[in-house]
């Protein structure tokens, strides 16, 4: 196989360079890297950190980006200096190492778009999760590869002291858009490598005209302009949804948004597996075999079975399986228009409706609030629910201001006539802890009837608080649960917790110019 230019130096380390996925597992089984279980996936574990670390994300500050990114706590700057330096630590590190895995691939289905991306890990397992997750790249293409962004994965690398790479603790995620390089160190959470990029997207795709969606997509196997899109953070229901038995499956977490229409970013679906079942989510289940990478999930010793009930190393269970793995995969991952986006919010306060239609107005209130609930184990110190008001659906992955992106969505949604709908996958009957969740099976009635139109005719009526317009009636959902307040035996303590959510909505718009038009679509208080 012709091989590209190494854009990195590892001194005398041997490198491993786009192995098969048999030879990524004989290699991490041989390294005790994992475990095979009985379903064909490799088990492995993350070690100290089973979910995303935020607040060790640092992005370089350099003149040329400096205007164009949203600085606060979510784009940390660190300087030019620093980042060199933690380079040079990450490569040094590396090169200690006898063995060093490469992985060269896509991110982005349509090649008018794509990045092309070099993975480089200690460990044969983080190179399995890359040949996974991103695009691989044809034989015959490989010769005229060239990486666009390179990614440094030093995860084994100790950083004893943090102020010398202007670091926080021991664990650092710091890129640099100028020179399209991603260093990890400290954490062997192999989802920083796919945020990561995901990251260099919503960037680098606006710039190309495309708008960049932290969200799933699918389409009707019978009608190709019945595109759908499921905007949200993890554990809301991304992949849930779009993994439908009459759908094809476009992808389950990262697009963009051409003139072209939609394409996945990803190659591979990254799904979270705690409490998955063959009956409840049989698509995903089918997916887990030899190829799959599961993380943290517990296995019985002796039959290796996974027991996916088991939170005991982590709430974020997850496996990752390449998207054709999916019986009803879209290959390539391209599609039309959206004909409809659904905004997915799991609400721990148990107050906003199972689903609303919402106005253009509302659609971009509720996108730029991106109100929903951090679930447990998705980033470091989660340990249950939080509600949380995330920018876009995305807010830890967005470089830009989340104006940006909202108004690319606002002008796509016109332009192509989308119905939007807000879809609450949290709680109801009371808040967390005191509630319960929606049923997944009302749930997925409720988007299937987004999708065959039926609801788009139906009635509504509007929730006295948040000025949704709510259904009442939805064919195979008992009336009672469409208006949250029915479901509550204290309507007094219902009005005070919407009443509470409200003033929390009112009190995070204050963060974007909106229009007087957008500021009225909110809430009423």
């Amino acid at each position: 196989m012709a091989m590209s230019t190494l854009p990195v130096e590892f001194g005398s380390a041997k490198i491993h360079a786009n192995l098969s996925v048999a030879a990524l597992v004989e290699l991490a089984l041989s390294r005790g890297e994992g475990q095979l279980a009985a379903n064909g996936a490799l088990q492995c574990d993350t070690g100290e950190r089973t979910g995303r670390s935020p607040d060790d994300k640092f992005l370089e500050d350099t003149p040329g980006i400096h205007g164009s990114i949203n600085w606060g706590k979510v784009n940390q700057p660190v300087s030019p200096e620093h980042f060199e330096k933690l380079k040079a630590a990450a490569l040094k590190h590396l090169s200690s190492k006898a063995d060093i895995f490469r992985f060269d691939g896509y991110a982005g289905a349509d090649p008018a778009y794509r990045l092309e991306v070099s993975v480089f890990t200690e460990k044969a397992w983080h190179s399995l999760f890359a040949k996974t997750l991103f695009i691989n790249v044809p034989d015959a293409e490989m010769g005229a590869f060239k990486a666009d962004w390179t990614i440094i994965n030093a995860c084994g690398m100790k950083v004893t002291n943090p102020a010398e790479f202007g670091l926080k603790s021991h664990i650092g995620i710091v890129q640099s858009l100028e020179k399209k390089t991603v260093v990890i160190v400290g954490t062997e959470y192999a989802g920083e490598m796919k945020k990561s990029i995901f990251y260099a997207m919503n960037y680098d795709l606006p710039d190309m005209k495309v708008f960049p969606m932290h969200c799933s997509c699918n389409v009707d196997r019978k009608d190709p302009s019945s595109v759908a899109l499921f905007f949200g953070l993890s554990g809301t229901g991304k992949t849930t949804l779009s993994a439908d038995p009459n759908r094809d499956l476009v992808g389950d977490d990262e697009h963009g948004w051409s003139a072209n229409g939609v394409f996945n970013v990803e190659g591979g679906c990254y799904a979270k597996c705690i409490k998955l079942s063959k009956e409840g989510e049989p698509e995903i289940w089918n997916a887990i075999r030899f190829g799959s990478v599961l993380e943290n999930v517990v296995m019985d010793p002796a039959t290796r079975v996974p027991d996916y009930d088991s939170a005991k190393k982590a709430e974020n269970t997850r496996v990752t399986y390449p998207v054709s793995y999916i019986a009803n995969a879209k290959i390539p991952s391209v599609a039309g228009h959206p004909k409809n986006v659904v905004f997915l919010s799991a609400d721990a306060f148990g107050v906003l409706p199972p689903v609303s239609k919402l106005t253009p107005e509302q659609a971009m209130y509720y996108f730029l609030n991106g109100y929903t609930s951090k679930l447990a184990g998705t980033e470091a110190g989660v340990k249950e629910p939080q509600p949380n008001f995330s920018p876009c659906f995305g807010g830890p992955f967005l470089p830009r201001a989340p104006m940006v992106y909202a108004e690319m969505l606002a002008e796509r949604i016109k332009k192509h006539g989308a119905n939007v709908w807000l879809l609450n996958t949290g709680w109801t009957g009371g808040p967390y802890g005191v509630g319960h969740r929606f049923k997944l099976a009302y749930t997925r009635t409720f988007v299937t009837r987004i999708l065959d139109g039926s609801l788009a005719k139906g009635s509504y009526e509007t929730h006295p608080i948040f000025g949704l317009s709510m259904p009442t009636a939805v064919e195979g959902v008992p009336a009672e649960v469409l208006n949250p307040r029915n479901t509550w035996s204290d309507k007094a303590a219902y009005d005070a917790k919407a009443t509470e959510l409200a003033k929390k909505f009112r009190e995070n718009e204050s963060k974007f110019k909106m229009t007087a038009e957008v500021i009225a679509a909110g809430p009423r208080v």
